[in-house]
């Protein structure tokens, strides 16, 4: 069993790695739902042992709806990680998130329609609640560490997750405003769900890369004006984790413990094959 790691950062489009990290190690981790994106790097920021993977694997290879969120929520989990930070760049759909701002959002809406939403069934059934998708305490503490590096930094907003690959038309777009959706992007949904559902913590770094394509005044989104504004937002991401890292507090949330009122199935007449699969999730229930 590796050292574990306290927090884990899962870094999307224009993150692949995690600077300052040291005593490094790569694992690679075979799950019950296959491979994760990447070999997962394990090291010590500002003394603390941190896990990074890069959602879409090294080099961009992987899409949205291709990326295999259960085995890399998995994955961390086998490692120990008990808290998770996930940095997303996104679609602004309200005037007062501008490109080059970081929102930290307490919603999500999933409009995603190909993905695998739960590790349960095959026999064993959870209702998990995700009134709340987000665990408040890590996001406020997230946010904490954004705002002080000086960045525009916002806390809330609903974050709608969209299939993808492709970006929105505008008839989407102004139909995802008129809904009260403040962000949108592709891969949120249904990472947020399964890291709940593997009793995590889990908290949202959103970057704001354009104004989607329902603003009148600005240029439709384009890969290259996300890449641009990401790369200028990359230095505050890592010193905000950097900062998250020296503050983070003990969890007083009740995601540890988010399968306690979740499970519905009589241990009984669970399959042992699905027993043993979803061990690490559900061992300390199923006695």
């Amino acid at each position: 069993m590796p050292t574990p790691a306290n927090l884990a950062v899962i870094g999307g489009s224009g993150l692949y790695t995690m600077s300052g990290l040291t005593e490094t190690r790569e694992y690679y981790i075979d799950t019950p739902f296959g491979k994760p994106s990447a070999p997962i790097v394990v090291g010590r920021l500002e003394n603390l042992p941190i896990a990074f993977l890069a959602r879409h694997g090294f080099g961009h290879h992987i899409a949205p709806s291709e990326v295999n969120y259960r085995a890399n929520i998995y994955a961390l989990k086998s490692l120990g990680v008990e808290r998770i930070v996930s940095v997303n760049a996104c679609g602004s759909l309200r005037d007062d998130y501008a490109p080059g701002h970081i929102v930290i959002p307490d919603q999500i809406y999933d409009h995603t329609h190909l993905r695998a939403r739960s590790f349960f069934g095959e026999g064993l059934v959870a209702h998990v609640s995700v009134a709340e998708p987000f665990c408040c305490d890590l996001s406020d503490q997230l946010a904490d560490a954004v705002i002080s590096t000086g960045a525009a930094t916002h806390r809330g907003g609903a974050f709608i997750t969209i299939e993808g690959p492709r970006f929105s038309t505008k008839a989407e777009s102004n139909t995802y405003r008129a809904w009260g959706m403040s962000l949108v992007g592709m891969t949120i949904s249904p990472e947020a769900f399964l890291a709940r559902e593997a009793e995590m913590c889990y908290a949202v770094m959103a970057h704001v890369t354009d104004y989607d394509v329902w603003h009148l005044s600005e240029t439709p989104v384009t890969v290259d004006m996300i890449i641009e504004t990401l790369n200028r937002n990359t230095r505050k991401a890592q010193e905000a984790i950097r900062k998250l890292a020296t503050s983070l507090q003990p969890r007083e949330c009740a995601c540890g413990s988010a399968l306690s009122s979740a499970l519905i199935t009589d241990p009984a007449r669970v399959p042992a094959q699905t027993r043993e699969k979803l061990k690490l999730l559900v061992e300390k229930y199923l006695k």
